[in-house]
């Protein structure tokens, strides 16, 4: 018999899944990547990665038929980078509708000298509860404002109600997410070194 996997990577086409899968493995949780709507409806818990365009993944959940069963998830629901934008209402990329799990919308970074767009590199994390570096949620059991994270992206989710951290880059955006079951992270863990692979495991507990 074999044993369901811990972790369930939808299939976003994005190129960062092989590394996920990776990182999983390192802290040796099992893992797979789908596109089955009943094998990621019935995963433990399930990650959603995306780079790219925010219109292309949200067709690409469109075209898999997937985006009824990510909205009905009530399992531990990870989404990563583009992912996290993913469960936001809206993306001003290519004027997106997305999957409306959370308030908000992304936007644009602006550019400005030494400021290019898009933002890419290691940059850290602010709590928005003063005092509580995890702000609170288990997600972040153990990290610290002293944590450096990855990021690669050009659109960002402005600070709002569900924002746990949030990181500055020219202003404030939301760096970690968390309502309910969800969660999300602007920043790529699988490439954060330590500090992203406490967050992976953390997830892992949830």
């Amino acid at each position: 018999m074999t044993t369901a996997p811990e972790v369930v990577i939808i299939d976003s086409g994005g190129a960062n899944l092989a590394s996920l899968q990776f990182a999983l493995d390192r802290l040796g949780a099992r893992s797979v990547v789908s596109r089955d709507a009943a094998q990621i409806a019935a995963a433990p818990r399930v990650l959603l990665p995306g780079v790219g365009a925010a219109s292309d993944a949200m067709q690409r959940l469109v075209d898999l038929d997937l985006v009824a069963t990510v909205r009905g998830l009530t399992q531990p629901l990870l989404g990563i980078c583009l992912g996290m934008q993913l469960l936001f209402e809206h993306s001003d990329e290519g004027d997106t509708p997305c999957l409306g799990l959370l308030p908000g919308r992304a936007g644009r970074l602006l550019a400005a000298p030494g400021r290019p767009v898009p933002h890419m590199g290691w940059n850290q994390c602010r709590a928005l509860q003063p005092g509580s570096p995890a702000g609170g949620d288990p997600l972040l059991r153990g990290c610290s404002d002293d944590d450096y994270y990855y990021f690669v992206h050009s659109f960002a989710v402005p600070v709002g109600d569900c924002t746990l951290a949030a990181c500055d880059y020219g202003a404030p955006f939301s760096a970690i997410v968390a309502r309910g079951n969800i969660r999300g992270v602007q920043f790529h863990p699988e490439r954060s070194a330590a500090a992203g692979a406490r967050l992976l495991a953390n997830f892992l507990q949830l």
